[in-house]
């Protein structure tokens, strides 16, 4: 039942994604930063961690997940080293997910020829 959840929830979070890109003038730049923001928002208030526990990698792998991730870093480091956990926490927390897009993106453009969109 856990991979039906990841599946179905992350499904829907693809389709509301796709809807905002279809019916609203939203660019997708903007779309992402609204779901990263969300997920922030959303475990501020506690609500992210019960609706992960529920639908696992469905939840935790789309940009609401590192939005997450960023807040639950920043909460962590600013109880350790105060203030200066602001601008530290989500950079500890999220640098194995950063650091791997960035070498598999970079892998990628050895693979494929990288080309601006005319």
């Amino acid at each position: 039942m856990d991979y039906v959840n990841a599946f179905w929830v992350g499904g829907l979070i693809c389709a509301c994604v796709q809807i905002l890109l279809d019916r609203t003038k939203l660019m997708p730049g903007r779309i992402m930063v609204l779901l990263v923001c969300s997920g922030a928002v959303l475990g501020f208030f506690g609500v992210y961690e019960p609706f992960q526990k529920f639908a696992g990698a469905g939840a935790s792998v789309p940009l609401l997940g590192f939005g997450n991730t960023l807040f639950r870093g920043v909460k962590e480091a600013v109880e350790k080293d105060g203030v200066i956990g602001i601008f530290t926490g989500g950079f500890k927390a999220s640098a194995a997910g950063i650091a791997a897009a960035l070498i598999f993106g970079y892998l990628a453009s050895w693979i494929f020829e990288p080309q601006m969109k005319k």
